[in-house]
């Protein structure tokens, strides 16, 4: 069963988070299928950045969603930054 989580990344005590479709019995960091976007909790605002679309898709081939993804996709996504002329 695949799943969509949060696996950890950066230094100690400076985390960062890969957003990845995983094999639900594998450890937190093991190798993923897809790297599906990324979370930044120590910027401000924290940062997300997805793939809507590919999560989109492991979701309708049975993907399970974890608590915290399942947040971060349901909150609408950020705006694009107009370029300066």
């Amino acid at each position: 069963m695949l799943t969509i989580r949060l696996a950890r990344m950066g230094a100690r005590k400076k985390p960062h988070y890969r957003v990845v479709v995983i094999e639900k019995a594998r450890a937190r960091n093991s190798r993923s299928v897809e790297v599906v976007g990324t979370y930044n909790p120590r910027t401000n605002p924290a940062s997300v950045e997805l793939k809507r679309e590919r999560i989109d898709y492991w979701v309708s081939k049975g993907a399970q969603l974890s608590d915290r993804v399942s947040k971060l996709v349901s909150k609408p996504a950020a705006p694009k930054a107009e370029p300066a002329a």
